[in-house]
């Protein structure tokens, strides 16, 4: 077993684990960590925990510091910068009628790579794009395609719950999310309605989606004849989170519901 640090480098972002040393780090510290070539100030967001050997961890000598007060002043000097080269870079993707949607600009710590984030519905060639940058800033450039997700994470926004987006507020990683879901829910399969504002289905029905898997497992499925306090029908709807059955009845032709406390125990 190992100590380990969580560290991220954006808000809401993945967290990356670093091996602790001997520092000791409380949460919410900003630290200067060692990534690559280059120097990036992290927040720290889990002081400690522990994890197995084999799990992926970064050294603790990519640790460097603590971040000083004045490492915080260049952090802020940088967002300021960050900003005006935001600006500059859209005025030079309009002048070259790129197919594309500057999202983020973000210097390094040590302000030796400038990246910027965009969006595009295809691929785009930005190497000119890339060399005037590299003249106008004296920096490396790295300009990094992103999806919509990514996009709507980094702009923030709005949901269709009325609530700012769980992606932009409290969701560290991205979960894979499918059409089963809304199905095992049963909710309405209209991709507008189960989309969230970056056209992909929405992370939220996740949230749900182990309890809804539990609950199936213990209720009949839709179509399956089973045995009813009024005699025996076939299943045509579910409502799991109330533990609700609605079953038509095959000699009075009609259709019932029933608590499964009911049904459970009787035969199929």
């Amino acid at each position: 077993m190992k100590e380990v640090i969580g560290l991220r480098f954006m808000p809401n972002g993945s967290i990356s684990y670093y091996e602790k040393g001997t520092d000791d780090y409380q949460e919410q510290d900003r630290v200067i960590v060692q990534v690559g070539e280059y120097l990036e100030c992290a927040k720290v967001v889990i002081a400690s925990k522990w994890c197995q050997d084999q799990d992926a961890t970064q050294p603790s000598i990519d640790l460097l510091r603590k971040a000083t007060a004045r490492d915080l002043e260049v952090v802020k000097r940088n967002q300021i910068d960050e900003a005006l080269a935001f600006r500059i870079c859209k005025g030079k993707i309009r002048e070259a009628a790129l197919e594309m949607k500057l999202v983020k600009a973000q210097y390094s710590f040590d302000r030796q790579k400038l990246t910027f984030l965009f969006a595009a519905a295809n691929r785009v060639d930005f190497r000119s794009l890339v060399r005037e940058l590299a003249s106008t800033f004296h920096t490396r450039i790295e300009l990094r395609q992103i999806g919509a997700r990514d996009e709507a994470k980094i702009l923030g926004g709005i949901g269709p719950c009325g609530r700012p987006l769980c992606c932009s507020t409290f969701l560290g990683d991205f979960v894979p999310v499918s059409i089963k879901m809304a199905k095992d829910q049963d909710l309405s399969l209209n991709t507008a309605k189960i989309s969230g504002i970056c056209g992909r289905l929405m992370c939220c029905l996740n949230f749900e989606n182990e309890t809804y898997e539990e609950l199936k497992k213990q209720m009949p499925d839709y179509g399956q004849e089973i045995e009813t306090p009024d005699g025996r029908g076939k299943v045509v709807g579910l409502q799991l989170l109330s533990q609700v059955v609605r079953v038509r009845l095959f000699k009075e032709n009609r259709t019932v519901e029933y608590p499964f406390e009911e049904l459970n125990g009787m035969p199929v």
